[in-house]
């Protein structure tokens, strides 16, 4: 399975392979791009039956042309040899346009820079120096036996996007809840993620920071591997947590915020949902499908209209306390054991659908 350790992929990936190991099945997690954390080394050394290999190949998006994809798609394919591996699950769609051999290739889309662009840019057309991108994962796509998203808004993007025949799978994202921690509720208001991409917004959050009167926390890198940055005035920063870090602002029920105008689905949304926080979420059609009636959608970019709904579920105790609830409940139905059962239907599916017969509790999946 391959993965990165640049944001929620990484998330998803070591979750996913955790738990696939409960039914037997082995994983070799193959990383792209920056070298994983010693705290993310540690994490995947504590699992059974995952083996971490880091290929020292770049990720799709960080690279100029295709000929550096085409070659990272060889490694994993060479990796999958190596292991024996029965399948090859790739979470960069651009990989699988590279891939050679007859192992069953699942697509997981959990994004591209094309999507990515409509939604950050939707007046400017594709830059023409990612033109080679689109065309490769256009390609990955086709060549997959099967192609997932992880949500039903997602789907359909990807399916007009790229003109697929037919709709990608929808397999929600899961977490395995952590155990509420009694912590005593701070009134505060909190925000998780790459806080470099454009798509989350963090200037508009900056500015709703500074009409607040209690402080919003932020959580994440600033700078992109590539070198984007963007500036903070009003937001507290914390960096880039461990799950250890995470878990202990959660715990407090912060007021959760994204204000993200383009999410495949959004893992540290769950992760607040899951531990208790109300959510205040920007109003796009995942957000919609996902948290309708477990959270408060705000519409536009007018920081005053965002730091009002922040200030109004702060101030409001009982409102506050319902959100949580109904936010827990919702939480509940998106867990890793549900998305790792879909994967292992869709895994046998995949390897019956290329004539494999991978044994049931010997199954490896590489890359």
């Amino acid at each position: 399975m391959t993965v990165d350790a640049v944001g929620g992929v990484w998330r998803y990936a070591v979750d996913l392979a955790g738990s696939l190991a409960e039914s037997g099945i082995e994983t070799v997690l193959a990383v792209l791009g920056p070298t994983p954390s010693d705290v993310q080394r540690a994490e995947v050394a504590a699992l059974r039956r995952v083996t971490l290999v880091e290929t020292g190949e770049p990720l799709d998006w960080l690279t100029d042309d295709a000929v550096a994809v085409r070659h990272a798609a060889a490694t994993v394919a060479a990796l999958a040899i190596r292991h024996r591996a029965d399948l090859i699950h790739v979470n960069q769609p651009a990989l699988a346009a590279g891939l050679t051999g007859d192992l069953p290739v699942v697509v997981v889309a959990h994004g591209c820079v094309s999507t990515w662009w409509e939604a950050a840019r939707p007046r400017t057309p594709l830059d023409p120096g990612f033109v080679w991108h689109r065309a490769l994962v256009a390609e990955g796509l086709r060549r997959a036996t099967c192609v997932v998203a992880p949500s039903e808004s997602y789907a359909r993007t990807v399916a007009r996007y790229y003109g697929l025949p037919v709709q990608p799978i929808v397999v929600h994202n899961g977490r395995a809840p952590a155990p509420l921690t009694a912590a005593p509720m701070r009134h505060i208001a909190f925000t998780a993620g790459r806080l470099w991409d454009e798509v989350k917004r963090t200037p508009l959050l900056d500015a709703a920071a500074g009409r607040l009167a209690a402080p919003l926390y932020a959580a994440g890198a600033t700078r992109a591997p590539h070198g984007a940055s963007v500036p903070v005035e009003h937001l507290h920063l914390l960096g880039e947590l461990t799950p250890d870090g995470m878990a202990a602002m959660l715990a407090a029920q912060p007021v959760f915020v994204s204000a993200a105008s383009f999410e495949p689905f959004g893992l540290a949304v769950l992760e607040a949902a899951q531990a208790g926080c109300p959510l205040i979420l920007s109003d796009i059609d995942t957000f919609r499908e996902l948290w309708d009636g477990a959270a408060r959608f705000v519409a536009g970019d007018d920081p005053a209209a965002w730091a009002d709904a922040i200030a109004q579920v702060m101030s409001d105790d009982t409102e506050r306390a319902r959100l949580a609830d109904v936010a827990i409940a919702r939480g509940s139905h998106f867990t890793v054991s549900a998305t790792a059962k879909a994967m292992r239907t869709l895994y046998a599916e995949a390897a019956a659908a290329v004539g494999k017969s991978p044994a049931s509790t010997k199954e490896r999946v590489a890359a």
